[in-house]
């Protein structure tokens, strides 16, 4: 076959469905909370914004904070180290998977952030994956960085006690 393939069933005029690849191309123009964290990111820091009303502390950062509508207007930088909150063992294979399954896709609570992330999970057996397990960014070879979380691989276990369920709670 070559890069496209048509399908149609049998004694009909109609197609059924088209396999063949697809490119898109995307240039996304970052807005004035995203440059500084897509800045951050090229330098390996982690920029959050924090609330002037409540305080919340939003990474990925926010224009606006979403239980107060006030901007977002103060950064702050964060530790590339976290609180895993929520998890899930991914046991299906899809295509364009980077590794094969099982592995663990983590929600991961940077500390001083108030929302956790969804970031992979690799260093430890998903059977032994637990909430309030303290992790750490994995991150890329310097010279891959660029403006994206990518930078960041992973996420492992970083050998330190559990978190206290307490201090992750409000967060699931």
């Amino acid at each position: 076959t070559t890069n496209s393939e048509l399908v149609v069933l049998a004694d009909a005029d109609e197609v059924s469905m088209v396999i063949t690849p697809v490119n898109l191309h995307y240039t996304h123009s970052a807005s004035p909370t995203e440059d500084p964290f897509l800045r951050g990111l090229m330098e390996g820091r982690l920029i959050a914004q924090r609330c002037p009303s409540c305080s919340k502390v939003y990474f990925p950062p926010r224009p606006a904070c979403p239980t107060d509508g006030v901007p977002t207007t103060d950064q702050i930088e964060l530790s590339d180290r976290g609180t895993i909150t929520t998890f899930c063992v991914v046991n299906v294979p899809f295509l364009g998977q980077r590794i094969p399954p099982p592995y663990v896709s983590a929600y991961v609570l940077l500390d001083g952030a108030d929302i956790p992330f969804l970031h992979l999970l690799l260093g430890i057996a998903p059977e032994d994956v637990r909430m309030g397990m303290r992790v750490e960014a994995v991150w890329k070879p310097r010279e891959e960085w660029g403006p994206t979380m990518q930078n960041i691989d992973h996420f492992r276990p970083s050998g330190e006690p559990d978190a206290p369920f307490d201090s992750y709670s409000q967060h699931l």
